[in-house]
């Protein structure tokens, strides 16, 4: 009586202000089903009934964001709109490349991407045991088929079960482990990552690590095979789980070994498992190829701010407390998110001194987990060390070691083991206080009043979502319409093209195949070789008919176009709002005229300045005298500008008084112009 009235009273307060009830309804369904567990007299007998009902917990809390538009496996909405970011319509196009791409071993890999290499879908984060699990049911079944939904219903399940039987090693009663369950549940890291990254909501395998270790730890044992199956499941659903789930069994090994002093046995187990991980990695394709570009030298970049602990501000701004301020952060801080909740950082305090006495026995008895913690931490900070708005030192590397940790650029993401373990270590500690479940019902209730206005604003982006595309299309002209049905590959000359997801996306519902690097690893070198032959074929003046090619820039595309502008449609395309630009060679489409967003190439073609700034230059006009622009060097720009007296922009025409190409790939065009930056963003004609 004295829970279900305190939790009314809860409820009473709570839902005064908007969006409170999102997680209320999951404390009291909690506190109900604290209640039937206590009738439960045998630890064996509750475990899996406890499981089972954090498991409901963690389905009602994905249920109260997500709704249940998700589940229909035939709704691809959101998928195709992103409901935060665009990374989910990079996971939505791997997996539709995959399942129309020929059946082949290893699995999970397509040959439409990183044409003609290919490339495993892992690397577009397309959870490829799912896709591989999933691809005969899809086929077999036809049509849109989504498996992102119920994904990440599971993994809101099983983070709901395994935090109830984590918490459980640590209360007295099943109710306390239950409102404990609650605290990872609601956890901000995980509506963060679900909502960005759907393989990275799979948190739960940090949790049931976690579990096996104290578990196993406790009863003296070393070996699991459930711990053993989680090491080999992370593999294939994000590698970045990889680190985490074998910390924390390289922990529970060392501590057995020192403490049995016993070798032969654990040093088995890790080598028999890592086998079995990388088996389950090379089968999914992991190992296929030479994807080892995208970025990789970022480590440092995506580090953890030194006030990720108490920063509430997530993607977009959104705030996950209603008491703290956002903090500030710079560089990839953003993706090291990782706030523990108003509740949590008042508890661990308390918890901390209450615990001193005691400390050092724990620190003793779980000695490598805290080394595995602080190795963990320390990366995830990385050599170049953050606080709010400033980096306060960047601490020199050897660059092959930098190499080695950008395997896991997004370094931050580490912590969260860490993360974990602080908000058990708060649970923990308060129920060792007097009236246990009394701490425990208030530290969740005040983490969950905290979190609310993040979890509510995921809830809205998931709304939008499903209502309207969050992200549309930048591909707003005819042409594309046109270029969709014609082409079997879209060949991207120069880097990652404007919209590259909804252009992964054109070619995937067209059959088309693409070298468009918009997955998370590709291959830079064997990408810029064939890249340089089709340049040559080009300048020799061929084509291929089922190719459509794609620039960056300007000044490549003017290089490239000449030698075969009679035998396609050349020129260049924007999206409505200009932001995005893609300079085009389509064969076969020459004897056709589209909307007002082309702009053909030919002698009205006009000229644009090089947007080109360095410590002289200042998007193509250079600093010191204003008076000189540069363009890109290319036949085009030397047809226009040989014999020219005037570049004509706007009405006005500005005499020319010299045009220099001394510097290799630029004509830099000096004129009678007190400042040249007027011309910024102009089309020019010469005469």
């Amino acid at each position: 009586m004295y829970f279900t009235a305190g939790a009314a009273k809860c409820q009473s307060t709570l839902k005064k202000h908007p969006g409170y009830g999102i997680l209320i309804h999951i404390l009291s369904v909690g506190l109900k089903m604290g209640q039937i567990m206590i009738h439960i007299p045998k630890v064996e007998k509750q475990k899996p009934i406890l499981f089972g009902l954090g498991a409901v917990l963690g389905i009602i809390a994905f249920l109260l964001i997500y709704g249940v538009t998700p589940l229909d496996v035939t709704n691809d909405t959101f998928c195709r709109g992103g409901f935060l970011e665009k990374d989910i319509q990079q996971h939505y196009a791997g997996w539709l490349f995959y399942r129309q791409s020929a059946l082949s071993f290893p699995l999970c890999i397509t040959q439409s991407i990183n044409t003609p290499q290919g490339i495993s879908i892992a690397y577009t984060d397309s959870i490829p045991l799912v896709a591989a699990l999933l691809r005969p049911l899809a086929n077999w079944l036809g049509g849109t088929f989504q498996y992102f939904g119920w994904f990440t219903l599971v993994c809101f399940a099983l983070q709901g079960g395994f935090g109830a039987l984590l918490c459980s090693l640590f209360a007295s009663s099943p109710l306390p482990s239950l409102l404990g369950s609650l605290l990872f549940v609601s956890s901000p890291i995980l509506y963060e990552r679900a909502f960005r990254h759907s393989s990275l909501g799979a948190q739960w395998l940090v949790l049931a690590a976690l579990y096996f270790y104290f578990t196993l730890r406790r009863e003296g044992r070393y070996r699991s095979k459930a711990l053993f199956l989680i090491n080999i499941l992370a593999i294939g659903i994000h590698p970045y789980f990889l680190p985490m789930t074998y910390a924390i069994t390289l922990a529970l090994l060392l501590e057995y070994g020192i403490q049995k002093r016993q070798w032969k046995g654990p040093a088995l187990f890790l080598v028999s498992d890592l086998a079995c991980t990388l088996g389950l990695g090379w089968v999914l394709g992991l190992f296929y190829g030479t994807a080892s570009s995208g970025g990789q030298a970022l480590y440092g970049y995506f580090s953890m701010n030194l006030n990720a602990l108490w920063n509430p501000v997530g993607v977009n701004g959104t705030l996950y407390s209603r008491i703290l301020p956002a903090q500030n952060q710079i560089n990839g801080n953003y993706d090291a998110f990782a706030y523990l909740g108003l509740g949590v950082l008042i508890a661990l305090p308390i918890v901390f001194f209450l615990a001193l006495p005691r400390a050092r026995q724990c620190l003793r008895r779980h000695w490598a987990l805290g080394i595995v913690s602080l190795i963990l931490t320390l990366f995830a900070i990385s050599n170049v060390i953050t606080a709010n708005g400033a980096t306060l030192a960047t601490i020199p590397l050897p660059g092959q070691f930098i190499q080695l940790c950008s395997v896991f650029r997004s370094g931050g993401r580490l912590f969260w083991p860490v993360y974990d373990l602080l908000i058990l270590a708060a649970f923990a500690g308060l129920c060792r206080l007097p009236k246990a479940t009394c701490w425990i019902t208030l530290l969740v209730a005040v983490q969950i009043w905290d979190v609310s206005p993040g979890l509510w604003q995921r809830h809205l982006d998931m709304v939008s979502a499903n209502q309207t595309q969050a992200y549309p299309t930048a591909l707003q002209s005819d042409f594309w319409q046109a270029a969709s049905g014609r082409y079997d590959h879209i060949e991207s000359m120069q880097g990652l093209q404007d919209d590259a997801l909804h252009l992964a996306l054109l070619a995937a519902d067209n059959g088309m195949t693409t070298n468009d690097p918009f997955a998370a690893r590709y291959d830079a070198n064997t990408l810029e070789t064939e890249r340089q032959a089709i340049l040559q074929e080009l300048a020799g003046g061929q084509l291929r008919e089922d190719t459509l090619y794609l620039f960056q820039d300007e000044g490549s595309f003017l290089q490239a176009v000449e030698p075969v502008k009679d035998k396609a449609w050349c020129g260049h395309i924007t999206s409505k709002d200009g932001t995005s630009n893609w300079y085009v060679i389509a064969p076969g489409l020459q004897e056709q005229t589209f909307d007002a967003l082309c702009t053909r190439y030919g002698d009205q073609y006009p000229l644009r300045l090089a947007d080109y700034t360095d410590a002289l230059w200042n998007r193509g006009v250079l600093d010191s005298t204003k008076q000189t622009v540069c363009f890109a060097d290319s036949p085009f720009a030397r047809s226009k500008l040989t014999e020219a007296t005037f570049l004509c922009a706007d009405g006005k025409d500005y005499p020319i008084l010299s045009v220099d190409d001394s510097d290799p790939g630029w004509l830099m065009v000096t004129l009678d112009i007190e400042d040249a930056t007027i011309l910024w963003d102009q089309e020019f004609t010469t005469k």
